[in-house]
């Protein structure tokens, strides 16, 4: 039997605060890049600027707050505890939906969501929010032995969902946690109903190779990108978690340029022919994200799933679940509807958005809720 869930109410000591300022101030910096732009890294004048930004204006205490607002909770299940905000709604009508983030992400990427989920106007579907730290991230316990993969998360979150009360839910997820909501589905006596995503995660359909339409051609050019330019920080986290653990665990602007890449990268950031991570993501938003990574000290933890998660596979299981697809037009990974079909057989809703990027609920709060509510519309 699962025993109820603890209040758990976060606050980093002042020591630990005042030791990432000084870590900051004592940065040893490498030259600056060879380039006129981000194509070798982070820029060296970026980096120094937001770290002394972080080091000086930036205030923990606000980001604290708000996760002590929300009623952060903690479960044990099995070995494992599993972190998480459960946010209900008042409004009568209201389903139980699971959120879950991914990497480089947290709980605070759905801190614009809920009130547009939870609360809603007159005649708009709410939902009771469950939102999940995954096993490694953030204040989830850090798991003590291998074997913590996309499955194992899976199954721990459906049994945080039976915890709670709701045998039966929907779920929603990006990155990792779009991975993590395909699998909901594929667990025996899974409780969800029915799953929104925006990162699909399917093969080309060979026999569309000779037929290709825009849309596959530019999934396919996506993922030469990702292999050619994006792809390293993932190799590594898969091969040697350990390894970088150290680097990211020690120093602050390592972590911080870790990260703040793939606010550039992997954002719809260009405005006026210029790319800044903060033209998608506020700065505040950012040093949020690095300062919850560094005061958890889960760099390793978190690189772990990819260690755990990416293995060969003969073939991708199908999914039968009613599936719904939001593709923003930055997302890492592209796909065309007859290629997802192949997995996903029971698509219900889709729809390819003009902005956004890899990180929707931050990027694009309103247009992600406006789609997860059609998408669960869509099921019934």
């Amino acid at each position: 039997m699962t025993a109820a869930p603890k209040t758990l109410r976060i606050s980093i000591p002042e020591t630990d605060i005042n030791d990432l300022k000084q870590r900051l101030s004592q940065t040893r910096w490498p030259e600056a890049e060879l380039v006129d732009d981000w194509s070798q890294g982070v820029p060296l004048s970026y980096l120094q600027d937001l770290a002394a930004e972080w080091g000086s204006s930036y205030d923990w205490r606000a980001c604290e707050h708000w996760i002590n607002s929300q009623g952060l909770q903690t479960l044990r299940i099995g070995n494992q505890d599993v972190a998480f905000l459960h946010i209900r709604s008042d409004k009568p009508n209201a389903k139980p939906l699971l959120l879950s983030h991914g990497w480089p992400g947290s709980i605070l990427e759905f801190r614009e969501l809920i009130p547009r989920l939870s609360q809603g106007t007159d005649g708009e579907q709410t939902f009771h929010l469950v939102i999940p730290c995954l096993p490694g991230f953030g204040f989830s316990g850090k798991p003590q032995q291998t074997g913590t993969g996309v499955a194992t998360i899976a199954y721990l979150f459906d049994q945080l969902m039976k915890a709670l009360g709701y045998a039966e839910y929907f779920a929603h997820g990006g990155d990792w946690g779009s991975i993590i909501t395909q699998t909901l589905p594929l667990l025996p006596d899974s409780g969800v109903q029915g799953i929104h995503i925006t990162m699909p995660v399917v093969q080309p359909d060979p026999a569309t190779m000779s037929e290709l339409t825009d849309e596959e051609n530019d999934a396919l050019a996506a993922g030469a990108h990702y292999v050619r330019w994006d792809s390293g920080y993932s190799t590594q986290q898969a091969s040697r978690p350990q390894t970088i653990g150290y680097a990211l665990t020690d120093s602050p602007v390592g972590q911080l340029a870790w990260i703040v890449e793939k606010f550039w990268s992997w954002t719809d950031c260009e405005r006026d022919g210029i790319s800044l991570p903060e033209h998608a993501v506020d700065r505040t938003t950012i040093l949020d994200t690095v300062s919850l990574y560094w005061f958890s000290a889960t760099a390793a933890s978190s690189a772990r799933l990819y260690w755990e998660s990416f293995h060969p596979t003969e073939e991708l299981p199908i999914v039968n679940a009613p599936t719904g697809v939001s593709l923003f037009p930055k997302e890492i990974f592209k796909a065309s509807r007859r290629w997802v079909e192949q997995r996903f057989p029971n698509v219900t809703y889709w729809n390819s958005l003009d902005a956004g990027g890899h990180f929707a609920a931050l990027e694009q709060p309103d247009t992600l809720a406006q789609e997860i509510r059609a998408c669960i519309a869509s099921f019934t």
